[in-house]
């Protein structure tokens, strides 16, 4: 039996929690939150003591695992105490607000190579994802030219004001790249391609009385010849399906929801993706289930878990690469 623990109670957390109840080997033995109300809420709902310090979490449940679901800025701190107590450590994404955070957990994770560490880009695990990842790689589609992606969600001051840190960079580290499309630009370098150039511009225009972006336009060249665009924005009216396309020589793959696959010879193919069964909001998937139980049934591999925070930080190096861009 595996001994977990969730440090950060708030929206995100309630996946992991969902998850890790489902798992039978599985026991959560301590929720940790600096807010007290959200860690009572929590500790109350699943019957287990709460802490306002995570060293103090360590100390006394002494979990096998943490999961980490804290803002930005806090990721890094929390993640390196644990690996540093030789206690497995699950990231939310993004692995840091900064590059500089992001390699200061690498160095750690290089320190306590024994130890396992995951980083939540859970969007990999979906099935239209690993069935346009696989379709591509079998070569029968031929080359790939390009490709386009669309985040267009919505978000009002409510949800700043929530969450402050979520409307500072020197908190959340930025705003509709980092927190709502990080996982759309990881996916468009995973299908199309290492990512060697990154132009763009990122500005805020829908939103005030937060210092983050709320709309940004990339451009990006891969390796290879390929270039896709992406345009990202929390200015929409509404939370829109996420769109990515990926245009070969020989066929056009659209996620939207589920894949469709239109071949050049007039075949269509289509994927269905499964319903998210956690709580959280609809438009998080149902793959966060699917990493975690990955994750956990990694623990006896010797070999390090795929996405550990070396791979975590490629999007977020990305990101940062055009916000230097635009300073």
């Amino acid at each position: 039996m595996r001994r977990a623990a969730v440090v950060g109670c708030g929206d995100v957390s309630v996946v992991h929690l969902q998850a890790i109840a489902k798992l039978d080997e599985v026991e959560l033995v301590g929720v940790c939150d600096t807010d007290q109300d959200r860690a009572a809420a929590a500790a109350e709902r699943y019957g287990v003591p709460r802490f306002a310090d995570h060293r103090q979490l360590l100390a006394a449940v002494r979990p096998d695992v943490v999961h980490v679901c804290t803002p930005h800025d806090q990721h890094t701190p929390v993640a390196v105490d644990c690996l540093d107590a030789r206690v497995a450590v699950l990231v939310e994404k993004p692995v840091a607000h900064t590059v500089a955070e992001a390699d200061r957990l690498i160095a750690a994770a290089d320190r306590h190579p024994a130890v396992k560490i995951g980083i939540c880009l859970q969007n990999r695990y979906n099935a239209t994802t690993r069935a346009a990842r696989d379709l591509l790689a079998s070569g029968e589609l031929g080359p790939v030219r390009g490709g386009s992606a669309t985040v267009l969600w919505h978000r009002d001051p409510a949800y700043y004001q929530s969450r402050p840190w979520r409307g500072r960079k020197s908190r959340s580290g930025g705003g509709v790249l980092i927190n709502q499309a990080i996982h759309t630009l990881d996916l468009m370098e995973l299908l199309v391609g290492d990512v060697v150039r990154v132009r763009g511009h990122a500005g805020r225009h829908a939103l005030d009385d937060i210092d983050v972006e709320d709309t940004a336009s990339v451009l990006l060249d891969h390796t290879g010849g390929a270039r896709s665009v992406v345009f990202a924005t929390v200015g929409n009216v509404v939370d829109a399906p996420v769109t990515i396309e990926v245009v070969t020589e020989r066929a056009v793959l659209l996620i939207r929801g589920d894949l469709t696959v239109s071949h050049a010879d007039g075949r269509v193919e289509t994927v269905a993706e499964p319903v998210a069964s956690t709580g959280g909001r609809a438009y998080w998937g149902a793959s966060h289930e699917l990493l975690i139980a990955d994750f956990y049934a990694s623990l006896a591999d010797p070999e390090p878990f795929w996405i550990g925070p070396r791979e975590g930080a490629r999007s977020l190096r990305l990101i940062h690469r055009l916000y230097q861009r635009n300073t």
